[in-house]
């Protein structure tokens, strides 16, 4: 009886972490001070067409602008901008980002979750969306 509730609560929970998957989550619009951060960080830079995956690079830095919108730089030129599926509650507090991603590309569809540094315990579960190069314009 234990082993089938124990189940139980495992496909409910994965449930609920697919359904954020699904298209019809509506993000938070960005506070004023995410806004301004995320122009800040794109100021001068010119959108592309989006892509479905980039490579890992390993100076590649993750910047959290919320729980939602996710910026990778890998130049002083080139940013991606990543508009998550899904909210990954506790980003923008501060919890830990875990990517589970196969070979050497982040791609849409990708499956995160976020945990508190504290105690460990999952807060968020989303999954990456499109990138969006943003590259400053030829001279």
């Amino acid at each position: 009886m234990m082993a089938w509730i124990g189940r139980a609560g495992i496909m409910a929970a994965a449930a609920l972490l697919l359904a954020g998957c699904t298209g019809s989550y509506e993000p938070k619009p960005l506070t004023e001070k995410q806004a301004a951060s995320l122009d800040k960080a794109l100021a001068g830079k010119v959108p592309g067409e989006k892509v479905s995956c980039i490579n890992r690079e390993p100076q590649t830095n993750l910047t959290v602008i919320s729980n939602n919108v996710l910026l990778y730089r890998v130049s002083r030129k080139l940013i991606y901008k990543n508009e998550l599926i899904g909210s990954c509650s506790g980003l923008s507090a501060g919890d830990i980002m875990i990517v589970r991603s196969f070979g050497s590309q982040l791609c849409r569809g990708d499956f995160t979750t976020t945990a508190d540094r504290m105690t460990g315990m999952m807060s968020g579960a989303c999954a990456l969306g499109d990138f969006i190069p943003y590259r400053a314009p030829a001279k």
